[in-house]
């Protein structure tokens, strides 16, 4: 019995369990990225690495936030590569390159010795990253049903800040060890992830709907049946099958050459350039909603004046003993007690985003970030008030509201910018559209890095009500423009497109009901009536001939 089950693909698994097995691999993808993105922050407060590279002193911290943030430029890279391959080799071998790129890079990073050498494997690592960040998602979309796509995209988004938190504490515990394996070991972690990978993805099963759109028709219908569980020729899948390829071949026809994209040239059919832009747009809206914005401000306390500064994702450590005087190990366990607020956030996400839709989850979250970095903006003018008596106490307080904005950010705009562009896309522009979507988060995280201590060392605290007014833009943008993805089938929205929408949707009731428009049921209703009429036709004709035969004979 186990011998015959081995010898089935996906070791006979079907339905739920194969769904999971493709989520558990997406997870994990997801989850080495929010590893990758926090273990930095504990690496580069280690004594023995600042030692080794020789970057004690202040005079080298340039060259640290270079080596820190190198590793978007990377990552902007690899969303670009997979621009390119991602739709070529298919969803299940580009994850595989990603990870070959990151476990070089994961190697690189472990056994540095030298500047330029954990440069390159910062990049390289980023590489991978961007790889796979681009790619994974629309896998994951491409083989889940429609009343949980949502649900196991943001769930993944969720373990992200899993991996974020995880390395937050893994620092926390190697602190107490120091030394070379202080900081190698964690580096080396990443390994971990990767061997997961290599082990699950390539007995998994690629995208049905990728197989279809390079003729792989049989193969992609056995897959079809054995996500729903169905046999290969129920009404169902026949069905779901027929609406795919008829959404193609609708693409297809209505195709634009990307010269004649870029100059504005698409067809009224297909809708290209106005999905691009909104699943490119959520990205762009997460990066400048604020997410990465650092804080500095000099306040003046018992010992003397100082700097408070704050960036969350890989800096929180250094600045809680830097800024706030705390010891090391303090300073670890507190920034590991922050991500685990973040990830509670997240995770709670996961089963709103199908009942609240991804509008809502868009607006609420936002709401939250507008109102955190208001209060931000007030308490930071009374901190770098010359001659105000509690500037240290202003000053922390204003901490506290970061981490209820990062918060606030877990609860939607982390993971919807991620979900949005796989959805939104036609089939053919899937990959193209999540790759430009994560070009667009990486480029966007980079300038806002940039420009930050530039705005700050200028303008102090009235750089902060820049992130105020961006995020009081975005609400009016997602509601007149953005349409509802929740309940849909990815079918469905290339339907809704074809039907021509209006640009500004906000009352157009099937654009922003979170509930499945009774237009799409009744169609599918249809599409499944009469793959069963066709079957019974099939079995009438396939009677009849054979009785013919007989009395033939």
């Amino acid at each position: 019995m186990a011998t015959s089950r081995a010898k089935q693909p996906y070791f006979g698994l079907k339905g739920k369990w194969l769904t999971f097995w493709i989520t558990f691999a997406c997870a994990t993808d997801m989850t080495l990225f929010g590893y990758d993105q926090g273990v930095f922050s504990g690496v580069v407060i280690s004594k023995d690495y600042l030692d080794v590279h020789n970057l004690n002193g202040p005079e080298n911290t340039s060259i640290l936030s270079i080596i820190t943030s190198i590793y978007t430029i990377g990552c902007f890279f690899g969303a670009i590569t997979a621009f390119y391959i991602g739709e070529v080799i298919g969803r299940k071998k580009t994850v595989l390159v990603g990870t070959v790129i990151m476990t070089i890079g994961a190697i690189l990073q472990t056994s540095s010795f030298s500047v330029p050498h954990m440069i390159v494997a910062r990049i390289v690592t980023g590489i991978g990253n961007g790889i796979n960040t681009a790619t994974a998602p629309v896998w994951q979309t491409e083989t889940s049903k429609v009343h949980n796509r949502g649900k196991l995209v943001m769930l993944e988004m969720g373990l992200n800040i899993f991996g974020f938190s995880l390395s937050n504490w893994v620092n926390y515990g190697m602190s107490f060890v120091g030394g070379s394996i202080g900081w190698r070991l964690p580096l080396s972690l990443q390994l971990v992830f990767c061997i997961i990978l290599f082990v699950t993805i390539p007995w998994l099963p690629e995208s049905p709907r990728w197989l279809l759109a390079h003729g792989r028709e049989t193969e992609a219908s056995t897959i079809l049946a054995d996500l729903e569980d169905k046999p290969v020729d129920d009404p169902y899948v026949i069905a779901e099958r027929e609406e795919i390829i008829y959404g193609i071949e609708y693409e297809r026809q209505n195709a634009i050459n990307w010269g004649d994209l870029l100059r504005g040239r698409g067809k009224a059919g297909t809708k290209t350039i106005r999905r691009l832009l909104l699943g490119a747009g959520t990205q762009a809206m997460q990066q400048f909603g604020g997410i990465n914005v650092s804080k500095k401000t000099r306040v003046n306390s018992s010992h003397g004046p100082y700097d408070y500064l704050m960036i969350m994702s890989y800096y929180l450590p250094t600045v809680l003993i830097e800024s706030v005087k705390l010891d090391d190990s303090l300073a670890r366990l507190i920034a590991a007690c922050a991500s685990v607020a973040y990830l509670f956030a997240s995770l709670a996400a996961a089963p709103l985003v199908e009942k609240c839709g991804r509008r809502i989850m868009m607006i609420v979250s936002t709401v939250i970030q507008l109102l955190c970095f208001l209060l931000v903006t007030i308490l930071l003018s009374f901190a770098e008030k010359p001659d105000y008596l509690h500037q240290v106490e202003v000053a922390e307080a204003s901490v506290v509201w970061f981490i209820i904005y990062y918060m606030g950010f877990g609860l939607g705009m982390l993971g919807i910018p991620w979900l949005y562009p796989t959805e939104i896309n036609s089939l053919p522009m899937r990959t193209k559209g999540a790759a430009v979507a994560t070009m667009t988060n990486w480029i966007t995280n980079f300038v806002v890095v940039e420009i930050t201590p530039i705005g700050i060392q200028t303008l102090g605290w009235k750089f902060y009500i820049i992130w105020v007014v961006t995020n009081a833009l975005f609400l009016p943008i997602i509601w007149l423009f953005y349409p509802e993805t929740a309940n849909r089938t990815l079918e469905d929205l290339d339907a809704f497109y074809r039907d021509n929408p209006p640009l500004v949707l906000h009352r157009d009731r099937d654009s922003t009901s979170v509930c499945r428009p009774e237009r799409f049921i009744q169609a599918q209703g249809r599409d499944i009536e009469e793959a069963a009429e066709n079957l019974r036709r099939r079995g009438s004709i396939m009677v009849h001939d054979a009785a013919e035969k007989s009395l033939s004979d």
